[in-house]
């Protein structure tokens, strides 16, 4: 039996997602991150030493973060459903995106919040306006115009293709979810409507549904 556990709010959420495409029994057991800190609690690290979600157990072998799990789950138990055929195009870009989503496209992302949230929370107001000045220039010198650049790629690709992969969804697409899901939650819709139209087609799945209803409140969705 697979056991997941589920952090509320994370990425672990895509997870269940893939596993109910998969139609493959699983367990969740879930964790709640500290309402002060956000962060998860201390017990996921006795499932694995950093502590932090996801992490699936599939009988004795643990395995965390989420490219590797997609990958496990792909391999496993969706090799007709989720993995493109060795060899081919389509297999080249399913492990292209799915390390594209957190080696190129989250880094940035992550930044950006940090920054936002330096920005909302520096006091006092002389120390507001410093902070307000350093995240200025290293998001307009750098991490703002490297999303930019990667929101533009990605719009460009699924303006010419259904899926991450080619005309079949994959593990990729489960991969990608989490971050696109992200930036249309923070407004890029209107900017790039085909990123805007995939994360629709997600949120439309049945399975995808399923998953929200049984890992509870995502803010995301």
């Amino acid at each position: 039996m697979v056991i997941v556990h589920h952090l509320n709010n994370s990425r672990s959420q895509r997870i269940l997602w893939m596993l109910e495409e998969l139609g493959v029994p699983y367990e969740i057991k879930s964790y709640q991150r500290d309402a002060q800190t956000n962060l998860a609690p201390k017990e996921l690290k006795q499932v694995h030493p950093l502590g932090k979600s996801p992490v699936i157990t599939d009988g004795a072998i643990t395995i965390a973060e989420s490219g590797a799990i997609i990958e496990y789950l792909a391999y496993t138990y969706g090799k007709e459903s989720m993995l493109p055929p060795m060899g081919t195009e389509a297999h080249r870009q399913y492990s292209y995106w799915l390390h594209f989503a957190e080696g190129t496209l989250m880094p940035p992302m992550v930044a950006k919040l940090v920054f936002d949230k330096v920005r909302a929370n520096a006091k006092p107001f002389f120390v507001k306006i410093i902070a307000n000045k350093i995240a200025d220039k290293v998001m307009g010198g750098y991490f703002g115009p490297n999303i930019t650049a990667n929101m533009q790629f990605i719009e460009q690709h699924l303006a010419s293709h259904t899926w991450f992969a080619g005309e079949q969804m994959s593990g990729a697409d489960v991969q990608m979810s989490f971050p696109l899901e992200a930036a249309v939650s923070r407004g890029a819709a209107q900017q790039f409507p085909h990123i805007a139209a995939f994360v629709k087609k997600v949120h439309d799945r049945a399975a995808y549904q399923a998953a929200l209803a049984k890992g509870g409140k995502y803010d995301y969705a």
